[in-house]
């Protein structure tokens, strides 16, 4: 029975144990959550000041120990200093306690510091010798670090309670002292709260100077963020804008034919009367039918390159030989090209490296390009293919030059080739997104497109698709130089840097200024110029990375 109950015991005084421990952890959490929390509402307090005034303490109470142990003095001066030194720890804690909890209240409380500093070194002074004392240059700091966090007016007055206390502590005798050997030494103490008193005001107007420059420069830049957003928007509804008329434009050519030969088709077989009169009217009116088809035909290109143009396309990025793409193109336009009397001449370079990109999407635009230079050409003509490597801004690129004998582009069209639905050709002939589709195409791919065009003598678009070697990728990365923290935006889609992962060498050209497209490094929205980026000088200026 006493065995049974000495378990129970056991177990009860065990269970209690471990619910005293949970208990105390819980309270450990509590507290360091408290402390951090009230840690965080400390710091925006912290001034120059307050550390120099931690840094003191410290070394006055060191510099103290130190003199205790090392100095041959009495026994009742080493108890008096030791009782001084332990009041001046007791003092120091509590008010930093009361500093730590209240520091929006931090000027005020530092006069009490003020107040038991004087009282700490007075005391210290005269146990220690008065005027012979070497503390008597605790009132030349305190006058300094004083006068420094105070200002003038203050500093000059704590520097005239310094002089008294000076003289006081050190048990001035008019009789026995000579006036003369002590006043520059309180002329040193006003010396150092004039001087540091102004400099302290100083410092304190250009630091609320800059303070409310830095607010009106975050006001100026949160108008110009909603500013810029607004334009972005505007911008954004106008393009939209433009879009829907150009598209409500396209399509609404064929839908009035639709419209016209259908009514036209209804009219007529509204007239059969008999069997007699239907096949006449029938053969008549299938040309219009056949009309009819070629226009809806023409809708459904209208609509499917709108799609390809406006959604968003998943790349499949994969190390592709160029050659390969542009052999298949052109077997799709070979028989196309003879019957219009078109020669397709191709001049491929053998040496080229594989690049990175989605087959698929840049057969797409070499097929756009192809198809624009047949269709400039109606009367035949030649068609020049060809693929080199060359060299922009310090980086290698991999090129396709789709080149025609057609007509030209006028100088001043130039410029509104890429727009959506811009087209050259007679009606029906196009959607006038085949050029618009394969810049959106050249753009996600971080590359560049040129053209060049001479009028009556044919045009070439140039496809430029930016090369990093695999040696180069073993090299250190710009976001590992520059810790931009590209890497660590991998889930987040929209934050995702072009140049990462797989062209950390050449960022300032896929992602940088010298990108054909929106820059979108962190560092070069910063800089504006990646001429003047660290990682960029250090890889092509000085080629030492």
């Amino acid at each position: 029975m006493e065995e049974h109950w000495c378990d129970k015991s056991t177990f009860f005084e065990s269970a209690m144990g471990y619910v005293f421990f949970q208990d105390v952890t819980r309270m450990s959490h509590i507290t360091f959550r408290t402390l951090k929390t009230q840690w965080d509402k400390v710091k925006p307090f912290i001034e120059f000041a307050d550390i120099a005034f931690i840094f003191l303490r410290i070394i006055i109470l060191c510099g103290g120990i130190g003199w205790l142990i090392f100095s041959r003095i009495s026994e009742k001066t080493f108890g008096d200093v030791s009782n001084l030194f332990i009041f001046f720890i007791v003092y120091s804690i509590i008010i930093y306690l009361w500093l730590f909890f209240f520091p929006e209240k931090k000027r005020r409380i530092h006069v009490f510091f003020l107040f038991l500093d004087f009282i700490f070194t007075s005391l210290l002074v005269k146990v220690t010798g008065g005027f012979a004392s070497h503390f008597l240059i605790g009132f030349y700091l305190m006058t300094a670090l004083y006068s420094f966090y105070y200002g003038l007016v203050r500093g000059v007055a704590i520097a005239a309670i310094a002089s008294v206390l000076y003289l006081v502590s050190g048990s001035y005798n008019p009789s026995m002292h000579y006036w003369a050997d002590f006043s520059v030494g309180i002329a040193s103490l006003f010396l150092l709260a004039i001087p540091l008193g102004i400099l302290s005001q100083k410092l304190k107007k250009d630091g609320q100077e800059i303070t409310n420059l830095n607010k009106d420069l975050k006001r100026y830049i949160d108008e110009l963020q909603k500013v810029h957003g607004r334009l972005i928007q505007v911008e954004k509804m106008s393009a939209l804008g433009r879009m829907a008329a150009d598209v409500a434009h396209e399509i609404r050519n064929p839908l009035t034919s639709i419209g016209g030969f259908a009514r036209r088709l209804e009219l007529k077989l509204s007239q059969i009367k008999n069997e007699k009169q239907c096949i006449p009217i029938i053969q008549k009116e299938k040309e219009h039918a056949e009309i009819i088809i070629s226009e809806v035909n023409r809708l459904e290109r209208i609509l499917r390159d709108i799609l390809t143009f406006s959604r968003e396309v998943k790349y499949n990025l994969e190390y592709h030989q160029i050659n390969g793409i542009v052999d298949d193109s052109i077997k799709t336009f070979i028989d196309l090209c003879k019957e219009q009397n078109i020669e397709i001449n191709k001049e491929l370079d053998t040496y080229l490296p594989e690049i990175l990109v989605d087959r698929d999407q840049v057969r797409q635009a070499i097929n756009n390009l192809i198809s624009n230079a047949e269709g400039v050409m109606p009367e035949g003509g030649n068609i020049q293919i060809k693929t080199s490597r060359e060299e922009l801004h310090s980086v290698n690129y991999v090129a396709v030059k789709v080149s025609d004998t057609g007509h030209g582009i006028p100088e001043e069209n130039l410029d509104m080739i890429f727009e959506p639905f811009y087209s050259s050709k007679e009606i029906g002939a196009g959607t006038g997104l085949g050029l618009s589709i394969c810049k959106k195409i050249i753009d996600d791919h971080r590359g560049l497109i040129h053209v060049e065009s001479e009028l009556n003598k044919g045009t070439s678009f140039t496809l430029l698709f930016p090369y990093q070697s695999r040696e180069e990728g073993h090299k250190i990365k710009c976001w590992e130089f520059l810790k931009c923290g590209a890497e660590k935006a991998e889930g987040a889609a929209h934050m995702i840097c072009p140049s990462y992962p797989h062209y950390g060498r050449i960022c300032w050209a896929v992602a940088g200024t010298f990108c054909g497209t929106e820059v979108n490094g962190a560092i070069a929205k910063k800089l504006g110029d990646c001429k003047k980026c660290e990682f960029y000088k250090r890889v092509v200026v000085l080629k030492d990375l």
